[in-house]
């Protein structure tokens, strides 16, 4: 008994440090896509950790670095639009067009949002789109590029969700959120502790059993 809760405690550890680590990064590389994690909006109004999102996005775009953004978001109890929507009528405002954006609106969880984004970019390529990248020699497809935004915290999990969904993960963290601006990361990078394990686990029990998922809350 001791010895198991000695390796889960070990466990715990190291998942920690890894989130402490992939917060620091950030790729310079160019994408297929950015996709952008959901956060709370009000009225169609971004809160301030969704707009630091979309901001950052919108710099990654208008720099070049991919020609397509993902949002991703569901809706809250009581929200009239999901977040994703929220933030598409964001940055339509500021400059990117409608056909440069695609939406998935209905995951209310990190892994809901990965999933139903991988699934937008290989639907995109298999109708000849924005994927639409011939295979390699070996006779398979490049798995898309995208460039991941949410907060420095969310980074590993992430990263994990999108290479167990076909992706090719970069990270982009925004380093403007109230959430990295205040004491209250520290409270995330442990609750993304227990998260992290456990939608790995979710993960691979729902590719053994081909379920799909319907995600309970945002996760910011």
């Amino acid at each position: 008994m001791r010895r198991t809760v000695v390796v889960l405690a070990a466990g715990w550890f190291v998942s920690l440090l890894g989130i402490a680590g992939w917060s620091r990064r950030s790729s310079s590389e160019t994408a297929d896509a950015i996709v952008v994690l959901g956060a709370a909006q009000y009225g169609g109004r971004p809160s301030p950790v969704l707009k630091s999102r979309l901001d950052h996005a919108l710099e990654l775009w208008e720099a070049d670095r991919a020609p397509h953004v993902v949002l991703t978001g569901g809706r809250r109890p009581g929200d009239l639009i999901s977040e994703a929507a929220a933030g598409r009528r964001y940055l339509v405002r500021r400059g990117i067009p409608n056909d440069s954006m695609m939406l998935e609106p209905a995951g209310r969880t990190s892994l809901a949002s990965i999933r139903g984004a991988a699934e937008l970019l290989t639907a995109s390529r298999a109708r000849g789109g924005t994927m639409a990248n011939g295979p390699t020699e070996s006779g398979e497809r490049p798995r898309p590029r995208v460039l991941l935004v949410s907060d420095p915290f969310h980074m590993l999990r992430l990263d994990v969700l999108a290479r167990m969904n076909g992706l090719t993960p970069l990270p982009s963290p925004t380093r403007t959120s109230p959430i990295s601006a205040n004491r209250a990361v520290l409270e995330y990078m442990l609750r993304e502790s227990v998260a992290l394990p456990t939608d790995i686990a979710l993960m691979v029990w729902l590719t053994m059993t081909g379920r799909t998922i319907d995600g309970e809350q945002t996760s910011d």
